[in-house]
């Protein structure tokens, strides 16, 4: 039955992708080439030619294919270092939205996740789904203490789907490498490994709620951003009930114009927002597009953002935030060596990489760039267009590199959404600055002193010991080494005696029998002298030998 259903999944896909004519993919293959001929049977290929481009096709494909495949689409839309630009953009625009599953099933759900009735928990739960999308939807409820809250409920049998959709990924991934000469210039196989790390994290609502929590407690009491409150008494796993917001959603720029909200403050607050979760926390929300992001309406001069859905962070270690912190403000002095060289000690490019070479590639791309309006320079497409620059010298990007840039093209979209005049060079270079202040000069190095002293005062105790320890060791290497040089002198030594001892005995010899040959000689006859001289000469060659 399993493989009759893997079967029908393969045989519908197949239907989607001649729908939308991505069976050029396939014939594009060299070993299909001769049958390239077959497309122009495809009604579809006539309905269509000229009137879609490819990324729209992909991207209507993937709306077709459901939600597993919309949510890829969404990943995939990230990995703009790996995939064509026209395709990349088109995904970005897939939407979190799909047909929702029933209210009553939700219900049964959450009272088998919770193991008593609903009504046990919330004096009010709302059938109607709020919002739907591919993983989980959400519910409007009431707490029995009269708190507003939304419970996220994860969609029934998704693991089952995820896993048989991963499987087919996997499939199609090995088809292109083994058949498709410019698909594994892409790494599909890579490509669908990542979807598959982040669709598995997703599944799992407490580790969101758990990202919610860690981004509430780093803006606690700021007016910038408000994250909501998570009920954990009441969360499962595929369960996650938090506090409702209310909030003019962020794309809805005509009735935010209409309550009244200033909009140059909201766009560079937005800014601000990005800056401080990467550069201050080292954590930040990796999915702020416009679906994500509400505005309140309680200070409208001083607007607040509000965040949600919390499934994809990112963070950064404290060298990738300095190189990036330093890249930036290189860019906006336009030091071209300095990026380079930033890019190479950072570990992002090999080490045997020119540095001319890789510097004369980034000022062909930055410098008709900076001939504009700083206003009209965005800053998200630079960055775009350098990462495909340096893809060409095995640049080596990281997964929460490439997290932060879509994030910071999302914030500079909806930025000049709201206030086209929005200049995040502007707004950005001064928040650097002081940022790498901090991290370098006296005070930086008293903050870390005062950091690690804990640690230290912990250990100091133990130092004596180990100074004890290593003076132990070094006292008794050097006896050792003493005795080994004792030694060798006196073998050599040894050596010495031995050979002028031999020397002796065989000059003994040698005399002994040089005085028996000449008594021989003179007397031709076998004296007692003769026969003591030959016995006194052999016993002392023998003893020179044995020696």
């Amino acid at each position: 039955m399993r493989y009759l259903s893997s079967g029908f999944r393969l045989i519908r896909i197949h239907f989607i992708l001649v729908r939308y004519n991505l069976d050029e993919i396939l014939f594009s293959a060299p070993v299909f080439y001769p049958f390239r001929f077959l497309m122009y049977f495809n009604p579809w290929y006539w309905a269509l030619k000229n009137k879609l481009t490819r990324g729209e096709r992909i991207r209507l494909a993937l709306e077709a294919l459901g939600p597993i495949f919309i949510k890829a689409g969404q990943v995939l839309s990230t990995r703009r270092d790996l995939i064509p630009e026209d395709v990349s953009a088109e995904l970005a625009k897939l939407q979190d939205r799909v047909p929702p599953f029933s209210g009553k099933l939700a219900r049964d759900i959450v009272e088998a996740a919770l193991a008593q009735p609903i009504a046990t928990v919330f004096s009010e739960f709302n059938a109607e789904a709020l919002a739907s999308a591919s993983i989980a939807q959400v519910h409007a409820a009431t707490l029995l203490d009269g708190k507003s809250a939304v419970v996220k409920v994860l969609r029934p049998g998704i693991k089952n789907i995820i896993d048989r959709d991963i499987d087919l990924l996997f499939t199609l991934a090995n088809l292109a490498n083994t058949y498709w000469a410019e698909g594994r210039r892409f790494k599909p196989k890579e490509i669908v490994e990542e979807v598959a790390h982040t669709l598995y994290d997703e599944l799992d609502l407490l580790r969101e709620g758990a990202n919610a929590s860690q981004l509430r407690r780093n803006f606690k009491d700021s007016p910038l951003l408000y994250v909501p409150e998570i009920y954990w008494e009441h969360s499962r796993g595929n369960i996650l009930v938090m506090e409702r917001i209310e909030g003019i959603p962020i794309h809805n720029v005509a009735a935010i114009k209409a309550a009244g909200i200033n909009l140059k403050k909201l766009a560079e607050r937005g800014v601000e927002v990005f800056f401080t979760q990467v550069f201050r926390d080292s954590f930040f929300h990796a999915d702020m597009h416009p679906g994500n992001i509400f505005v309140s309406t309680k200070d409208l001069e001083n607007p607040q953002i509000i965040a949600v859905d919390f499934g994809i962070m990112g963070s950064l270690s404290s060298n990738d935030q300095r190189y990036l912190a330093e890249n930036m403000l290189a860019f906006f002095k336009r030091d071209y060596q300095r990026v380079a060289e930033l890019h190479i000690a950072s570990g992002w490019l090999p080490p045997d990489t020119r540095v001319d070479q890789f510097e004369g590639a980034i000022r062909a791309v930055c410098e008709p760039i900076f001939e504009r309006p700083l206003k009209d320079i965005s800053f998200g497409q630079l960055l775009l267009r350098l990462f495909q620059t340096a893809r060409r010298f095995n640049i080596n990007i990281q997964p929460q590199l490439i997290l932060l840039q879509k994030t910071l093209l999302n914030i500079e979209g909806v930025g000049r959404q709201l206030y086209p005049d929005l200049d995040l060079w502007t707004s950005a270079s001064p928040y650097l600055e002081r940022w790498l202040k901090k991290q370098v000069g006296p005070r930086a190095f008293l903050r870390r002193i005062r950091e690690n002293l804990p640690y230290w005062s912990e250990k100091l105790p133990e130092i004596p010991n180990l100074i004890f320890d290593v003076l132990s060791e070094q006292r008794t290497q050097l006896e050792v080494s003493r005795f080994a040089m004792k030694t060798a002198s006196s073998d050599e030594r040894l050596k010495k005696k031995k050979r002028s001892r031999r020397h002796l005995f065989l000059g003994l010899a040698a005399g002994f029998l040089l005085s028996s040959a000449t008594l021989f000689s003179q007397t031709q006859i076998a004296s007692p002298l003769l026969w003591l001289l030959l016995s006194f000469g052999v016993a002392s060659y023998i003893v020179a030998e044995c020696i």
